[in-house]
């Protein structure tokens, strides 16, 4: 059976953060993801996670602002580690399954070889916890230095290691490659995280319409044997996230 964590970032925003956890548990979610969980305590979250009964699905890294310490920059290696350093601390209260680690912005011819390098360095700094890294289309973040699936693929190959994976995001894998479940069907071997929202505006999934066939997608998923966490990250469109969750098996 798959496992479905709801993005409480973009679902269930009609309530207080804080109540959004346990608004996801009854909903039927196992898991959560928090996009940038770094506004609150590490030990509020913590509490509002054990409260609902819910897992830690995925966080993003690292902390967002004009002066984000991303992987991908040439020269802004010694910054991303210190960056790391702060996330990894409270990852340890957090506990998230997995941590995506955002390229950044960057147009320098080295920039893939800085990503793989910060990778490498990251994942045999945490051993245990699981790193993935996740193309996005260029049309929402113009000038991101992780643009396509096989960038991804030769990044992953560069920086090899058991607890780096490729994420999959059934949205920017359409916007990019204009067939997602080819996409999924190529780079499948890869993934270690899942998330899904329909084309082109990252909407609820649709399963009998829509340029994305999500009941074809979901059952190859399933079949493929993955086991991982299936995020559902899209904006619902509804005044309840709970009107939204038609697709849910």
């Amino acid at each position: 059976m798959p496992r479905f964590a709801a993005n409480i970032s973009l679902l269930f925003t009609e309530l207080p953060f804080l109540d959004r956890f346990a608004a996801a548990a009854r909903a039927g979610f196992q898991a959560v993801e928090i996009l940038y969980p770094y506004d609150l305590p590490a030990a509020t979250i913590r509490a509002a996670l054990d409260r609902a009964g819910v897992q830690l699905a995925l966080i993003n890294a690292p902390p967002p602002g004009p002066d984000a310490a991303y992987p991908a920059l040439p020269g802004g290696e010694a910054a991303f580690r210190a960056a790391m350093g702060s996330v990894l601390e409270r990852a340890a209260l957090l506990r998230p399954d997995a941590i995506h680690v955002m390229a950044g912005y960057s147009d320098d011819p080295q920039a893939e070889d800085t990503f793989a390098a910060n990778l490498l360095w990251l994942a045999d700094r945490a051993p245990d916890q699981l790193f993935t890294i996740e193309p996005l289309n260029p049309a929402d973040q113009p000038g991101y230095a992780l643009g396509d699936y096989p960038r991804a693929a030769r990044v992953l190959a560069r920086a090899e290691r058991p607890n780096l994976g490729l994420q999959f995001d059934s949205y920017h894998a359409q916007q990019i490659h204009g067939d997602a479940r080819a996409i999924w069907q190529q780079y499948a071997p890869l993934v270690r995280h899942v998330q899904i929202g329909a084309p082109p505006d990252r909407s609820a999934p649709r399963l009998d319409s829509g340029p994305l066939d999500f009941t074809a997608l979901l059952a190859e998923i399933a079949a493929s044997g993955y086991d991982g966490w299936i995020g559902a990250e899209y904006h619902p469109g509804s005044a309840r996230t709970e009107d939204s969750l038609g697709w849910m098996p």
